[in-house]
């Protein structure tokens, strides 16, 4: 009986950190695959600030979307540590730590930015239109190109996250081995961008292979929990 109220709350606990997850990944996703793209004209501030002031709502949703994602990324951790820190707790304490040191990469001051410089008091007005576009320009640049190089502790926290799933025994072990190797796709993509640039084929690769192993993870907590456990000798004495 025991036995089956624990497994009963580990599932209860999977499927939380599941929607939690879940919710994350879609917030994260909608501003980088919608928004941006309707938003961002590469190489050219006029055609992006137009853009920008032409759909001030849908860019500060962005934002707002961004902010929501990372303050979940929290609570993700948390759901997985209580679900985990029973299979090392030390473990798990270090996936929380990794979490919480790689918030602060993301938060979105210099994607606000453009707002201020655009729409900001009337002591903008000593800058010339061309230069504002320029300076809202370079802020929305500083804050891809940190994105991408904070995607190092993206996937820092991976590696321990798929560990303890690869020693729980509550789910398959390829899941955690994919989680692991997640991690360094990540790491991969960030190091690409930062010292080579123009390798963008390795940065797409090393992304998506992280994606990927996060995807069946969320569908794995989300369809199907935790495995049973199997009463220890013990128990079934």
């Amino acid at each position: 009986m025991a036995n089956s109220i624990v497994d009963t709350s580990l599932r209860k606990t999977a499927r939380v950190a599941g929607l939690l997850y879940l919710l994350m990944t879609i917030c994260g996703v909608f501003n980088m695959i919608y928004v941006d793209p309707k938003l961002y004209v590469s190489g050219n501030p006029t055609a992006t600030v137009t853009n920008i002031l032409a759909s001030e709502w849908l860019f500060r949703l962005g934002v707002a979307s961004s902010l929501v994602s990372l303050i979940v990324f929290l609570f993700v951790a948390y759901a997985l540590y209580k679900l985990l820190k029973s299979v090392d707790k030390d473990l798990g304490m270090l996936m929380v730590i990794l979490v919480v040191v790689s918030i602060p990469g993301g938060l979105t001051f210099n994607q606000f930015a453009p707002i201020l410089l655009l729409k900001g008091a009337g002591y903008h007005s000593a800058f010339q239109p061309a230069q504002l576009q320029a300076l809202a320009m370079t802020f929305l640049e500083l804050q891809k190109n940190g994105d991408s190089i904070g995607q190092v502790f993206w996937g820092l926290w991976l590696f321990p996250l798929g560990l303890l799933v690869f020693k729980s025994g509550f789910f398959p072990k390829v899941l955690g081995v994919l989680l692991m190797i997640g991690c360094f796709g990540y790491i991969l993509n960030s190091l690409t961008f930062l010292l080579f640039p123009d390798y963008k084929v390795i940065t797409y690769w090393g992304s998506l292979i992280g994606f990927v192993a996060e995807i069946l993870f969320i569908f794995w907590l989300l369809t199907k929990g935790v495995k049973n456990q199997k009463p220890s000798t013990s128990e079934a004495g």
